[in-house]
């Protein structure tokens, strides 16, 4: 699939910046696989001969996929240093090309240079308040409640609760929150391929429904077959994620009976206009889209609102940018009562004091 910018003619691409961040978290984040302290985003800015500059970032997570953090910095190094001097819109064609070699560093530069290209999809005409969920961090039963209310009070009315570490303890803290919550709120349950296919499918039968929105990929993200069986025994309808990072996997998933969810991320579908498409995919193969990145910073939740405006219909994902310590840009993105508040003709700049004490690692190039 093919895109082209909207200038004719394009100013050149003559100024790139590659950063790695480091952004403290303020509370640790668990995940199945892996518990983040910090977030490590790329950061990559670019600049045409007219001044203009786009800026996009990409999260690699470390055994989430293949893709790696080194590999994916060594696929955008290369992709920089061809890009400089060429339109954008060349730079944009090679490395969709190449998607499928370092999907979240190709969506970075791809995102980039829509950006730069000032990509409609961006543009917040009316203002735009979008709901988000928030996780369930605790795992003592006790102190379950409190955190329940804490979140009820600042307005979440969608939790997600991570599952997957082990069968027992999972069913029994979800049945708690579901006590606690008591109809005040839905629940997503997040297996992060964490379950074999057997633990998947007596996990899911085993659910009281009950405030249960979806249960979300509880095999191996290549494991088509395991994930189908769990979605055929699962009291509540399955989401899948992982796997789906194109218009044929979406395809797929919509032909698994009780698969009633695709999650998209921008970080892995190849830019702005790939991803608006791949959502629409998803309703249209009889399936309800949900969007979002809970490992994003501002700039990729605030892209990821942008989308979900008129496509999404149920609570974002893209709340990512809560978790750091740290914001990125020099209007923060609006969050209260529950929600990201997106003003009319929203466009944010970085703030460069604090992106610079926040890099980690830098990379300049120069036509």
């Amino acid at each position: 699939m093919r895109q082209t910018l909207r200038r004719n003619p394009v100013p050149r691409l003559m100024k790139a910046v590659l950063r790695r961040l480091n952004l403290p978290l303020i509370r640790p984040y668990r995940l199945s696989y892996r518990t983040f302290e910090e977030f490590e985003p790329f950061l990559l800015e670019l600049e045409d001969e007219d001044g203009n500059c786009g800026f996009a970032d990409g999260h690699v997570s470390p055994g989430s996929s293949d893709e790696t953090r080194d590999g994916a910095w060594a696929f955008l190094d290369r992709h920089l240093r061809a890009a400089c001097g060429r339109e954008p819109a060349e730079a944009l064609e090679q490395v969709l090309e190449e998607f499928g070699q370092s999907k979240v560093a190709a969506t970075t530069l791809a995102t980039a240079l829509e950006h730069l290209g000032r990509h409609p999809l961006l543009d917040v005409t009316e203002a735009a308040t979008l709901p988000l969920l928030t996780p369930i961090n605790q795992t003592d039963l006790s102190r379950i409640p409190a955190e329940i209310e804490e979140w009820l009070a600042q307005g979440f009315r969608t939790f997600k609760v991570k599952v997957g570490k082990d069968m027992v303890s999972d069913l029994a803290r979800v049945a708690a929150i579901q006590t606690t919550v008591a109809g005040r709120a839905t629940l997503r349950l997040d297996a992060n391929r964490g379950f074999s296919r057997d633990e998947g499918i007596r996990f899911a039968a085993a659910l009281d429904p009950t405030g249960i929105e979806l249960f979300e990929q509880p095999c191996p993200a290549e494991d088509w077959e395991a994930n189908g069986a769990v979605a055929a025994a699962s009291t509540v309808p399955l989401m899948l994620d992982e796997p789906i990072c194109a218009l044929e996997d979406i395809e797929r998933a919509g032909t698994i009976p009780g698969v009633g969810f695709c999650k998209l991320k921008l970080k892995r579908f190849g830019g702005l206009q790939r991803l608006r498409e791949g959502l629409e995919a998803v309703r249209a193969h009889g399936m309800e889209p949900v969007l979002g990145d809970g490992l994003g910073s501002e700039i990729h939740n605030w892209m990821e609102a942008c989308i979900a405006r008129s496509v999404v219909r149920n609570a974002g994902e893209f709340n990512g940018f809560l978790k750091p310590r740290d914001r990125l840009f020099a209007e923060p993105m609006q969050f209260r009562d529950g929600a990201v508040h997106l003003p009319a003709n929203f466009h944010p700049t970085l703030d460069s004091t604090q992106v610079e004490r926040l890099t980690a690692e830098r990379r300049d190039y120069v036509n």
